[in-house]
């Protein structure tokens, strides 16, 4: 027998005459789509307006201009409202002929009592007049001439309205509205009960019911009173397991193996955690551009839930090239090759390479040269797993060393959930150093097992507001031509708080130690010690600038680390934030940190805030100058600091 989900029951109310449809931008969940290049405007599946951007591709292309003005001289209102009006958003853009013009004021009109609705403002009025005659007397034939025509949008937004009673029936009827944010006097924004509607639903499919859904609503403005009254009707339906998962979308990718890296067994009870998480698996392939991760439209025959996994193959092939300039590292340049999809079953390949310090040095010995090839493929022992394995090759020149290596690796990645995840690797790595302690050169065999833990809690990895990040490495290591043994632990933590509710001020802090135990200095490769100093340590500093120096004061590394940094984020306007900060740093030959010259930078940073990721531009100043640092450094990047 087929369980199908009731169909959905709707009770349209409203507390005064002459005002436009409230239930209906409440009882169900709303779409509305304001991306400058398309503008439409949808809400239950019907799409009202949707606009054309080449003046080519309207028939009768018409022009006009907008004037939108709204009582009571709310800034904060205002800009939300011109945000919300194709009208105002699209104004560069010909609509098609007159009777275009009035499609989209009309569908202006239901934009901003939506938008109207968001601000809890339910008895708001919207007027708009085409050629200053309003738009309800216009018969459909109207002419308004040669463009382009003056579009007038008056807003009356009204009061603002609280929750008046809350009443939840069928299989909510035992849940405490409060634990959604539905309270009598509380936050009435349509926004917030649509927020509260999917919670409840969520609620129910956590306890394993997939189809689990409001089946009616009634939503009653009180102009009165001021007050929205909510009553939701809700079934819970069924627990269920997972049924068999289909895949659709797939050409080079074995359907089989995505199904399998979803992670969602026949059987087990069904969660929309892990309907989450099986999402994110497959994105984390790289092998698609898109992903969705949906539940059937009823049971089957055995009462499980079918799963419709819809995917869209990125290009398998793909390649780079690349320049840097530096103040200190002079010209680089680099290019890779890859391969997202080798066997079918999102195996990657990677060739990359590159020469630094290019117009930094006139002897060609002096460049820096990388390459290396990787090797990656998941699902080995289980979705969340990933063997990957690589051989590279460098020949650098910092200030610290000279040095010449050849590694391979392989290992093991897991990720345990969300946040939490650890990789192991065995590492065989064959250097040539030159540095202070070693000048003859000194050549080792470096045999080491790198171990990592990472729990991270943050909302957004590249510009977050909340959350944490604690990470454990543990490097125990063996030279083979020199006996030495030794280990490198470092430990990195960094928080995140914000400060208001829109996350416009968020105070973020890092901080972390390492040492390495076992071994004297000298016998530890250069390029195992720790240093501080840079885009990615203290700023204001060189790279490697802070610790112990030679006689040439060159930097000659140590064996324990101790890094700080404070940073406060400030969004000044939607795309742009400005960041105060003060890092600091100490490196010490001794094994344990020892907290002394402790060296600080501090400086101010730029941010341009994209989809992407905050592009980042920071200055900062050395606050404990010595002979041979900057003045000051310049630092450029993709997201933030840390």
């Amino acid at each position: 027998m087929l369980y199908q989900k009731p169909a959905t029951a709707m009770s349209i109310l409203a507390g005064r005459s002459g005002r436009f449809l409230l239930a209906a931008m409440l009882c169900a969940p709303v779409a509305m789509v304001l991306a400058p290049a398309a503008n439409a405007f949808e809400i239950f599946g019907w799409k009202f307006f949707e606009s054309s951007s080449e003046d080519e591709d309207v028939a009768d292309p018409l022009h006009y201009t907008v004037t939108l003005s709204v009582e009571g001289g709310d800034e904060e209102l205002s800009e939300a409202l011109n945000k919300a009006s194709s009208l105002v958003q699209d104004v560069e853009r010909p609509v098609s002929g007159s009777l275009g013009l009035q499609a989209k004021a009309r569908s202006d009109r239901e934009r901003l009592v939506a938008a109207l609705y968001s601000q809890a403002r339910y008895d708001g009025v919207v007027d708009i007049t085409i050629a200053g005659r309003p738009l309800d007397d216009l018969p459909p034939d109207a002419e308004f001439g040669a463009g382009p025509i003056p579009v007038t949008v008056s807003v009356d937004p009204g009061m603002v309205f609280t929750l008046g009673a809350i009443t939840l029936r069928g299989d909510a009827a035992d849940l405490d509205p409060a634990e959604f944010g539905l309270v009598p006097g509380g936050d009435a924004r349509s926004d917030a009960v649509l927020k509260a509607q999917a919670e409840i639903v969520r609620r129910l499919q956590q306890e394993g019911r997939p189809l689990a859904d409001v089946t009616g609503s009634e939503i009653v403005a009180d102009h009165d009173t001021l007050t929205l009254a909510v009553t939701l009707d809700v079934e819970a339906g069924p627990i269920a397991g997972y049924g068999p998962t289909l895949v659709s979308g797939t050409k080079t990718m074995d359907p089989g193996f995505t199904a399998y890296v979803t992670g969602l067994k026949p059987g087990k009870t069904y969660s929309p955690k892990e309907m989450d998480e099986a999402r994110d698996r497959l994105l984390a392939l790289g092998v698609f551009s898109s992903v969705t991760v949906k539940q059937g439209e009823g049971l089957d025959a055995n009462g499980n839930i079918p799963i419709i996994v819809e995917v869209s193959e990125r290009k398998l092939r793909y390649y780079g090239v690349g320049a840097t300039v530096s103040s200190t590292e002079g010209l680089g340049v680099e290019g890779y090759w890859g391969h997202r999809n080798l066997f079918g079953h999102a195996e990657t390949l990677r060739v990359e390479g590159s020469v630094g310090r290019v117009s930094d040095s006139t002897d060609v010995g002096d460049l820096t040269y990388s390459g290396g090839i990787l090797f990656e493929k998941p699902g080995v022992i289980g979705p969340d797993s990933k063997f990957f394995a690589n051989i590279k090759a460098i020949s650098e020149h910092p200030d610290a060393y000279d040095r010449f290596s050849i590694k391979g690796s392989m290992g093991l990645a897991y990720q345990f959930t969300r946040e939490q995840s650890a990789s192991a690797e065995l590492s065989l790595d064959y250097e040539d150093v030159e540095d202070f302690y070693n000048p003859d050169g000194k050549r080792h065999l470096l045999a080491s097992v790198p171990l990592q833990y990472v729990y991270d809690s943050r909302d957004d990895k590249l510009n977050p507001t909340t959350g944490f990040r604690a990470l454990a490495f543990a490097e125990p290591t063996h030279d083979f031509l020199t006996g030495a043994s030794f280990v490198k632990l470092k430990g990195d933590l960094s928080a995140y708080k914000a400060l208001d509710e829109a996350g416009k001020f968020v105070l973020a802090g890092r901080v972390g130690v390492g040492s390495i135990f076992g071994a004297e200095i000298a016998d530890i490769p250069a390029d195992r010690r720790f240093y501080a100093g840079g885009g990615g340590s203290v700023r204001g500093y060189a790279y490697q600038g802070i610790g112990p120096r030679d006689p040439n004061n060159d930097p000659t590394g140590g064996r324990s680390l101790v890094e700080t940094s404070v940073e406060m984020r400030i969004q000044v306007r939607e795309k742009i934030a400005i960041v105060p900060f003060i890092d600091g740093g100490s490196v010490s030959v001794n094994e344990s940190p020892d907290f002394q010259n402790f060296a600080f930078g501090a400086g101010i940073g730029l941010r341009y805030l994209t989809p992407f990721g905050p592009l980042r531009i920071d200055v900062a100043v050395p606050l404990d100058r010595q002979p041979g640092d900057p003045d000051f450094g310049i630092y450029a990047g993709v997201g933030q600091a840390f």
